[in-house]
């Protein structure tokens, strides 16, 4: 019963908890701006290449942030199960810094673009 109960745990927590996480604006408003003082259609409908990396970096830092609640629970598991052995109880405080410290460069690298990029984009197209 065991098992089961956390088998089914871990497949909720897997499979169950993405959550979206909000791409960066890579001047699409500006992109259409420019088309349209061009003479273009600026009311298309196709996926940019700017939507398309949105699209990917969303995915890649939900699977990370999936990873992290993951490890994080089976580092507790391996602390609450290790009744007294220091070797686990070592083990779990290990991953859960690890895994800290990998969710922060992470953040840290997603911040970093999402505050230089726009910066980047206004000053090369005049926005």
């Amino acid at each position: 019963m065991k098992k089961l109960i956390t088998s089914l745990f871990i497949f909720f927590t897997l499979f169950l908890t993405a959550v979206p996480v909000g791409a960066i604006d890579l001047g699409v408003g500006s992109a259409k701006n420019a088309a349209g003082k061009a003479g273009y259609d600026s009311a298309t409908n196709e996926t940019t290449f700017a939507k398309t990396i949105g699209t990917v970096v969303q995915a890649i830092l939900s699977l990370v942030g999936i990873i992290f609640l993951s490890l994080m629970v089976y580092a507790g598991y391996l602390w609450m199960t290790a009744m007294g052995e220091e070797e686990e109880v070592k083990k779990a405080k290990t991953i859960i810094r690890q895994s800290i410290i990998g969710l922060i460069i992470t953040v840290g690298a997603y911040s970093i673009t999402a505050f230089v990029l726009p910066v980047i984009l206004a000053r090369t197209t005049g926005g």
